[in-house]
């Protein structure tokens, strides 16, 4: 058994890595040759280097795994958009973005709702308790307020953070959540997180279907 774990791991990284080049592909139908674009490009720009310097040979050694790297990027970031495509505008789309966060962040979806479908999201990190609206800023921000004086009863002097996500004016659209978020100033140690969390469990409402978009995790790709 021990002598095939260390196979399972790149094996389950080129399964991530194929299932999301076929999800991009399908949103991004020009991925293919965009990718054979940018490597071709760069060998071409090392093999002229490499003319001019007359080390042809070496240059396209060096070359390669330079185009390759500048393909990964490439396909990263389009792989990232087309993610966000897929949940951009669906009910719970902010839940479904924060739930990439990395290890240390504890998302809980829906802690607040409406019946036109707006909700307030709950997130415990270093920084505190962050509350996440997605909705029309005249309702979300009554939704925010509700669910800000509900927490602070039981948090006692732990800051609150409200984050309106959205499109309209002083809202962070959803592509640049997890930034925002992370941005946040760290004031809590990670046990008082853990204290936290637990003391909180007493507030959490039945989590509501979010969307299951393939964000990868952290929104990033893994690397070659």
């Amino acid at each position: 058994m021990s002598s095939n774990a260390p196979e399972a791991a790149p094996q389950g990284r080129i399964a991530q890595i194929r299932a999301t080049y076929t999800m991009t592909r399908k949103a991004d139908p020009v991925l293919p040759w965009v990718l054979l674009g940018i490597f071709v490009g760069v060998v071409a720009v090392f093999v002229l280097l490499g003319v001019l310097l007359k080390m042809t040979a070496f240059m396209v050694i060096i070359g390669v795994p330079f185009a390759t790297l500048a393909a990964v990027y490439v396909f990263g970031r389009r792989a990232e958009t087309a993610a966000y495509a897929g949940v951009e505008g669906q009910p719970g789309a902010a839940a479904s973005v924060l739930g990439a966060l990395r290890k240390g962040w504890f998302v809980t979806p829906a802690v607040g709702f409406n019946k036109q479908q707006d909700f307030v999201h709950r997130v415990l990190g270093r920084p505190g308790v962050i509350l996440v609206s997605e909705g029309p800023s005249s309702r979300a921000s009554q939704l925010l307020a509700n669910e800000k004086k509900r927490h602070a009863r039981f948090v006692g002097e732990t800051p609150i953070f409200e984050i309106q996500c959205g499109d309209g004016e002083g809202q962070v659209p959803l592509r640049k959540l997890q930034r925002t978020v992370m941005k946040l100033p760290n004031n809590l140690k990670p046990a008082e997180v853990t204290a936290l969390r637990k003391r909180l469990d007493a507030l959490t409402a039945t989590p509501l279907p979010i969307p299951k978009g393939p964000l990868p995790k952290g929104t990033k790709m893994p690397r070659a």
